[in-house]
């Protein structure tokens, strides 16, 4: 980037969107700090990074980003990942917990259920970027109206 300096932040201002300047961050302490049901911390050209907190007996909701990879890193919690090629045939699942990655190919239909006791916690890698700029969804109902759900 023309005139840019390398940015090494630790987020005391709050947890917002930094991107696309460059970014040093402890990821496992933002994540476990986020108190939103997504934050979106670094959005760039090519990718993002969004933070999640999936409230108990809760889900990201079974989606398929047909355009886009994603990886999914647990930080805190329990959650049951599910899927599949086929809306009606999610045949790849696994309980999961801290520090499980789960690698989502665009295409992939997907969900992950919080089953623990306490608020899943995790971020999310999307390639390319999946919200706009600066997304912050406090709760999945937020999140739901703002994508047209």
């Amino acid at each position: 980037m023309k005139g840019a300096s390398a940015v090494n932040r630790y987020p005391d201002d709050g947890i917002r969107d930094y991107g696309p300047q460059p970014l040093i961050v402890n990821i496992d302490w933002v994540s476990r700090s986020n108190p939103n049901y997504r934050t979106a911390l670094w959005t760039g050209q090519h990718l993002q990074v969004t933070l999640m907190s999936i409230r108990v007996g809760g889900d990201i909701g079974l989606e398929m980003h047909s355009n886009l990879d994603q990886f999914i890193r647990v930080v805190s919690g329990y959650g049951h990942v599910r899927m599949g090629y086929c809306i009606d045939n999610l045949n790849i699942q696994k309980k999961v917990d801290d520090n499980y990655g789960i690698m989502i190919p665009a295409g992939t239909w997907h969900n992950l259920i919080n089953i623990g006791n306490r608020p899943l916690k995790l971020y999310s890698i999307y390639a390319p970027p999946a919200h706009p700029f600066g997304t912050i969804h406090e709760t999945k109902e937020i999140a739901e109206e703002a994508e047209g759900r």
